[in-house]
């Protein structure tokens, strides 16, 4: 979507802020032994406590209200009973729906101690959003910020995962503009003020190929090599990007 006026961009705020709190709540429990059925159950009642509700739950009827990944899995994890083990690499997938408007944010976080390995693939893809910033402003093409994720993800020796990336969102999770992580002459569209989107870097160790589990909804590295993902909702400006998910 494309916000209209101020009212608008304070139930994108609103939306936002949910989204942040629910992200610290999980990240505050992750340790050895809980369980991401665990996680997801505070997620749902911070949710609930500020009158949001999970968007990917209700568009798509997700068995979950957040998407919870370890290791290999890149995306679309669905909550259960796996406990959390020393070494693990969990992505924390976030997105709710308040007053109908919706904001989506998703950060990687270490189970203990990871593999230097692990680190890097989280520092990058970190790394990674934060130089799309400098091209996520009005006047750019979405070209542009696949081509910057690319090249720092490619410096640093690791892979984007060209099946997934951003996309817009507002009214609904998944709107026009899709954002590729990668340089494709074919992401034409032109950046403009107040157009909302979420940039997410989802990038790998290895190839970079992702696969749809057996479950139906999880995405994994075909390779079975560590992902790792960074996201926000920003609102595009003339100038530096609104973080509505920071």
């Amino acid at each position: 979507m494309s916000i209209s006026g101020p009212e608008e961009l304070e139930a994108l705020r609103a939306a936002g802020a949910v989204v942040r709190q629910v992200l610290e709540a999980m990240k505050k429990e992750v340790r050895p032994g809980v369980t991401t059925a665990e996680l997801d159950a505070i997620g749902a009642r911070v949710m609930e406590a500020n009158g949001a509700r999970s968007a990917p739950a209700s568009v798509y009827g997700f068995p979950g209200s957040n998407c919870i990944s370890l290791n290999e899995e890149a995306v679309h994890g669905v909550p259960g009973n796996r406990s959390l083990r020393a070494g693990d690499l969990l992505k924390l997938d976030v997105t709710v729906e308040k007053n109908g408007f919706m904001a989506d944010a998703a950060e990687t976080v270490a189970v203990g101690v990871v593999t230097d390995e692990a680190q890097r693939l989280m520092a990058c893809a970190r790394r990674a959003f934060e130089k799309a910033m400098l091209v996520a402003r009005a006047g750019f093409r979405v070209s542009d910020i696949g081509r910057v994720i690319e090249r720092e993800v490619r410096r640093n020796g690791f892979s984007v995962i060209r099946e997934l990336g951003g996309h817009g969102i507002g009214r609904t999770i998944h709107e026009e503009p899709r954002i590729p992580n990668y340089a494709d002459p074919d992401a034409r569209h032109i950046l403009t003020e107040g157009l909302v989107i979420a940039v997410e870097p989802i990038i790998a160790a290895g190839s970079g190929r992702a696969v749809l589990a057996k479950d139906g909804w999880t995405m994994k590295t075909a390779d079975r090599r560590p992902a790792a993902h960074y996201e926000h909702t920003i609102v595009v400006t003339d100038g530096a990007p609104v973080l509505l998910t920071a």
